[in-house]
């Protein structure tokens, strides 16, 4: 067999086989842990370009989302870079994310890394139901450090350290929790795969009198470039302790360089469909990039059937 199919062939073998794996996962109901864990937020993908491939990053891991998705995708940035990106969620739920990638020698890199989720405006009630004419909010907070090396040409490895505060009106809790990740690139960088551990960790308080887990989530992906192809072809298996395996598949189409289109779907999106909705778009992603000098733009769409569409827009480039 030519060495240039062996790639393809694993891609698709690999993809049929967590298709079939993701159906039989969603044959069930709800998942018995589903939202029991700490800090949901730490699920949330960033980055749009990300985010319009289906969240099929972790074995891709390229660019500066690489800070979420997995951490020994840094290592290979060849100049310090910079991302900043901001999600207009659901309802009036809004976040962003922003991080420094700064290279200390040709084979370590530092980073650092800041994220927020603000739950909007609510109001209160009292114990019976009755509004109280205040009003009250919440939020999210993180902030995180990264290092990652370079073993060799091929292999590179990533750890992250986090600290979370959250709100809610006069409560708060904090924690701590950690990313390990490993990328390995073959045929220069014609396929790779990736593997990250994230938010291994605890909470050092709770909202209220009872701690959680945090939501431990292992990740791994691959992505391979079709030879002659401008093209770009991703997949994930994304294992949460606390709900059910998913998967992301995800493409970006650069022909037209510097302009490029992307296009991604995400088995999670089916939690957001109800039992009167046919929104069958639910868990796809779309968007499109564009290069300026050193900059890149990204927009990515991603809509979720009753509960509304989710957009996000992040400009990345050198410092």
């Amino acid at each position: 067999m030519h060495q240039h199919f062996r790639p393809i062939i694993l891609a698709v073998v690999l993809t049929v086989t967590l298709l079939g794996f993701n159906h039989a996962c969603l044959a069930g109901d709800v998942h018995d842990d589903a939202g029991t864990s700490a800090y949901p937020f730490l699920k949330i993908n960033v980055g749009a370009r990300a985010v319009a491939m289906g969240g099929a990053f972790t074995g891709l891991a390229d660019d500066e989302a690489s800070l979420y998705y997995n951490p020994g995708g840094i290592a290979n940035v060849e100049e310090d870079r910079f991302i900043i990106g901001y999600h207009n969620y659901f309802v009036d739920i809004q976040s962003g994310f922003g991080g420094v990638i700064k290279r200390l020698n040709p084979d370590n890199v530092l980073a650092t890394y800041i994220s927020y989720l603000n739950y909007g405006e609510f109001i209160e009630t009292d114990t019976l139901g009755q509004e109280t004419g205040e009003t009250f909010g919440g939020g999210d907070l993180l902030w995180a450090v990264s290092f990652a090396r370079k073993i060799n040409y091929n292999l590179s490895v990533g750890v992250t350290a986090k600290f979370i505060y959250e709100k809610l009106q006069d409560y708060s809790s904090t924690g701590m929790a950690f990313d390990m990740g490993a990328r390995y690139a073959g045929n220069r960088e014609r396929w790779t795969v990736g593997m990250a551990i994230q938010n291994l960790g605890t909470q050092f308080s709770a909202l209220g009198d009872e701690k959680y887990d945090l939501p431990l989530t292992v990740r791994s992906g691959m992505s391979y470039r079709p030879v002659g192809l401008p093209l770009i072809l991703a997949s994930d298996i994304i294992i949460p302790v606390d709900n059910k395996v998913s998967i992301a598949i995800g493409g970006e189409y650069h022909e037209f360089k510097p302009f490029y289109m992307r296009l991604g779907w995400n088995s999670f999106g089916s939690n957001y469909r109800t039992g009167d909705s046919d929104d069958s778009w639910a868990g796809f992603g779309v968007g499109v990039g564009f290069d300026y000098r050193r900059l890149h733009i990204a927009y990515a769409c991603t809509p979720a059937a009753e509960i509304g569409d989710s957009h996000r827009i992040t400009l990345t480039g050198g410092l």
